[in-house]
């Protein structure tokens, strides 16, 4: 066993900067999905006991998170991960993309299979549907992660830097784990599956 007995031990990093060119420059997470936004909703459904470590402009949030910055602003996903990392003293950090409405649901999958994972093993992500591996919806061994996406990282790949980790994927819990919120119509179908 590699990761923690309990889901106790984690800190969830959840990226929520970019340009949004997609949506007209609109900050996705601030999106409405009926009485929350994007961002609320992954919120909601982390574990109440997990540390919440929020990369992006600070605004306010229905539970306690901390907040910071990458700097220069803008420097990619990556430079999110970074410096989320950066802050993070857990055994374990989950890396969550911000405008995926759904992941605070999926996280503790990708957190128990990494506890139960083989020996050598430093992430588990999840599985898209064309079978690549999701480094934006992952659970990560802390000091590997660090190692990985060190202070300074920005402007690169993070599927790339990802790969000298050794990660293992998992299937989905659901279909709407995956769903990101790009274009209008993935806002809309995301506030069909909210209010659902």
């Amino acid at each position: 066993m590699t990761g923690p007995d309990t889901t106790s031990a984690v800190t969830a990093v959840i990226l929520c900067g970019g340009t949004n060119v997609r949506m007209g420059g609109r900050d996705k997470t601030s999106e409405q999905l009926g009485e929350t936004t994007v961002l609320g909703r992954i919120l909601r459904d982390l574990p109440d006991d997990w540390a919440i470590i929020c990369v992006g402009t600070e605004r306010p949030t229905s539970r306690p998170v901390t907040w910071t910055r990458e700097d220069p602003p803008l420097g990619g996903p990556a430079a999110g991960i970074a410096t989320g990392a950066a802050l993070s003293s857990t055994p374990v950090t989950v890396v969550l993309a911000g405008d995926q409405p759904f992941a605070g649901d999926a996280a503790p999958h990708v957190v128990e299979a990494l506890a139960d994972s083989p020996s050598g093993v430093q992430a588990v992500a999840l599985v898209d549907d064309s079978g690549s591996l999701q480094p934006l919806l992952a659970a990560y061994l802390t000091g590997p992660l660090h190692q990985a996406f060190p202070p300074g990282t920005r402007d690169v790949s993070v599927h790339r830097t990802a790969a000298s980790l050794r990660m293992e994927g998992i299937p989905a819990p659901s279909p709407r784990a995956l769903l990101d919120v790009d274009t209008p119509v993935d806002l809309f179908e995301a506030r069909v599956i909210h209010l659902g």
